[in-house]
């Protein structure tokens, strides 16, 4: 007998799945622990496996398309079965948009292994597209934009590691994506010849949008991509535009130019148009300054690679070599000039993300005044056994991780319906990188070390730097440290990284007058400053949180008690 089988809940917070991947189509034999298909959620993209043995008779919705929990995701039986009043009762939450059409078994394709055979009956399912009702992106051969991390929207395309026409291997890099926290690879999920890109080299493709075609030769291409009607076609098809790893410079031309000896070179464009250039050549010329349109590429058609950049000399600038050897009684004359640097995608997301904290969230602030006398000793005999090098903010972060189990109101989170008080400690750490802030996440805090704390805290630094944290790194935060301490500091307020209520802004130590017995003596004054979400914390419960952190850092050996 037929069976429906619904949207699972697959995390603590999740209402819907977007399904990112089929690995099974209608008319398959599935057995039970196979891997049926990769579900979005809020959290994470996991993969679903097949709890019983049947034939796949039909799917909820098709790739990209969203569910809510509970909804129809699925029905299995056997061949020929009558599944319509199933779909029927079991379609509550779906809309008829994202509902694929009912295909049942005679309708599904015969049973074929083959690669060949797969796209001979994609290619004819395309041309009675217009018959059938079938989308062209529900089809095995397309490869739309994933969604890589819990905040993507868009990704850019770092770089190709193949490209059309070479043949593609189920596990192989195919290319690098560029998501608003990190560049990762993107593997292919499947064998065949790489027909089609949706994009090149820096440009931009919207999630679930087209990114590539997989299969074999004869497929009719255009006729997919036209079906989809992906923007990112569109854009490929307009007049070319500067890859975004480089700036455009603009400079107003003088209005008397000073007359001077020729030089002996001036530099000549050699790229007009789009530039193509390895991801590693674009990070050499943006670190030395170097502008991609003059420098000529030797790679396959006319690519920039890192040797071209390290055997580049820059020409001879004429503007300077005339201003060098003007007359020095010539009025100055001077120039208009900037740099626009394309936004990346990790700019952007912060821009969103912070910019709907502070104004969704209404913010207030508590500050207070620490003396860290006692933690600066504590912290000079504890570096002289410990085997790695205890830093202020790995004493801070256990104080907080403590202070947070007495304080659980303190370590809750918004939701929207509910406000779940958490009992586990999870603390993101705010990590300073190139194009922006990543937050990765030490979990369960107040059960590690202060060695547990230094080490893990370097590490996720390391890996924020390098490009190479995971979205299991920076997810599940109940509170967050925001520390600029080391950069001279003295005081700031943070916005709330939500859906953490709270988050601590941590200046650093300085020399202040404080009064010990009745004595105006030299302390070390530290300012930290508590930004609550009023929706879940109150003035009176931030404050009693900040008194049990002043404490433990004003008698450190309490946190070892």
């Amino acid at each position: 007998m037929a069976e429906a089988i619904l949207m699972p809940r697959l995390s603590d917070t999740m209402t819907e799945g977007v399904v990112a991947a089929w690995h099974k189509k209608v008319g398959d034999t599935v057995k039970k622990g196979d891997l049926l298909a990769e579900i979005e959620t809020d959290k994470a993209t996991m993969e679903l496996e097949s709890y019983q043995d049947g034939i796949l008779l039909h799917i909820g919705t098709p790739r990209g398309g969203k569910l809510e929990v509970n909804d129809l995701l699925a029905i299995f039986g056997k061949q020929g079965e009558d599944i319509t009043a199933l779909i029927k009762a079991n379609t509550r939450g779906a809309s008829s948009a994202t509902i694929s059409s009912t295909v049942d078994t005679e309708k599904a394709p015969a049973t074929s292994s083959s690669p060949a055979a797969n796209s001979t009956t994609s290619a004819t399912t395309n041309t009675t597209n217009t018959t059938n009702n079938i989308d062209a992106s529900t089809m095995e051969e397309v490869v739309l934009m994933p969604r890589l991390s819990d905040t993507m929207t868009e990704g850019v395309i770092a770089g190709w590691h193949k490209k059309v026409g070479d043949k593609v291997t189920k596990g192989e890099v195919l290319a690098d994506i560029e998501t608003d926290k990190a560049t990762m690879e993107l593997e292919s999920y499947k064998d065949g010849i790489l027909l089609y890109q949706g994009a090149q080299a820096g440009e931009k493709i919207l999630v679930n949008q087209l990114l590539c075609i997989i299969g074999q030769p004869g497929l009719d291409i255009d006729s997919i991509v036209k079906s989809i009607k992906a923007p990112s076609s569109a854009t490929t098809a307009e007049a070319p535009k500067p890859a975004a790893a480089a700036p455009s410079k603009v400079s107003a031309t003088p209005a008397a130019p000073v007359s001077a000896p020729a030089a002996t070179a001036s530099a000549s464009v050699v790229n007009e148009g789009r530039i193509f250039a390895s991801p590693l050549a674009k990070k050499i010329a943006k670190d030395k300054g170097i502008d991609l349109k003059y420098v000529q590429g030797t790679g396959e058609h006319g690519r920039i690679t890192r040797t071209d950049l390290e055997n580049y000399t820059p020409a001879i600038n004429t503007s300077s070599v005339a201003r060098a050897v003007a007359p020095r009684n010539t009025n100055f004359v001077g120039q208009v000039s900037f740099v626009d640097t394309p936004v990346s995608q990790m700019r952007k997301t912060i821009a969103k993300r912070l910019g709907e904290s502070l104004f969704t969230a209404p913010h207030f602030y508590l500050t207070m005044k620490i003396n860290m006398d006692a933690t600066i000793t504590a912290r000079t005999v504890v570096n002289e056994t410990a085997p790695v090098k205890i830093s202020f903010n790995d004493f801070i972060v256990k104080a907080v991780a403590l202070s947070l189990k007495q304080h659980p109101k303190v370590n809750s989170s918004w939701l929207g319906d509910v406000i779940r008080e958490n009992h586990h400690v999870n603390i993101g750490i705010a990590v300073a990188v190139d194009e922006g802030l990543l937050v990765p996440v030490l979990r369960f805090a107040d059960g590690l070390s202060l060695d547990e704390i230094s080490v893990s805290v370097k590490e996720f630094a390391k890996k924020a730097k390098d490009k190479k944290l995971q979205p299991s790194d920076w997810e599940g935060s109940t509170f967050t440290i925001s520390n600029l301490g080391m950069f001279g500091i003295d005081q700031f307020t943070a916005i709330i990284n939500p859906p953490d209520a709270c988050i601590l802004a941590v200046g650093g130590i300085a020399q202040e007058p404080v009064v010990k017995n009745g004595q105006v003596v030299v302390g070390n004054v530290m300012n930290v400053t508590l930004s609550c979400d009023h929706r879940v914390v109150d003035g009176a419960t931030g404050s009693a949180f900040l008194q049990t952190l002043k404490s433990y850092l004003e008698e450190p050996i309490r946190m070892f008690v």
